[in-house]
């Protein structure tokens, strides 16, 4: 009999990576940051974004006041990262593994990728710049040489 070790990971921290991508997201498409739309973005009530953009601005990953919600440099690496993982595995799914891109699989995914499997997987797939959706994919360490 193997030994096997089964992972749990947090939701905590799943949350916070999916606020943070939000938020780069719509940086990216030079879009208010508005509670509102992060709200939209997520499909979670307004008060439980100013909860965790609170939490977030406790944590030094973004910064949170009336003049609006920017992310911090730790924040935009987190975000970045978030949007690389997803659109590396859009890319995967779509042109490598000619199956329909499922969102809910990469979002499901994406929270779990080391970067060393990151830059594997980019570099087996030719460091793609462009997701399926025509995005840009942020580029890693891989993608510099």
């Amino acid at each position: 009999m193997t030994d096997e070790t089964l992972f749990v990971g947090t939701a905590d921290a799943e949350h916070i990576e999916m606020y943070l991508k939000a938020i780069w997201h719509l940086k990216e498409r030079r879009e208010g940051v508005k509670i509102s739309t992060i709200a939209n973005m997520l499909n979670v009530r307004q008060p439980s974004v100013v909860q965790m953009l609170k939490k977030l601005n406790a944590k030094n990953l973004v910064s949170y006041n009336k003049a609006g919600v920017k992310l911090t440099e730790e924040g935009q690496e987190i975000g970045a990262s978030m949007m690389r993982n997803s659109r590396l595995l859009e890319v995967l799914m779509d042109s490598a593994l000619k199956v329909e891109i499922d969102e809910e699989m990469v979002c499901g995914i994406e929270h779990h990728m080391k970067k060393q499997f990151t830059d594997a997987l980019c570099t087996m797939l030719n460091h793609p710049r462009k997701c399926p959706h025509d995005h840009e994919i942020p580029m890693g360490d891989c993608c510099q040489q």
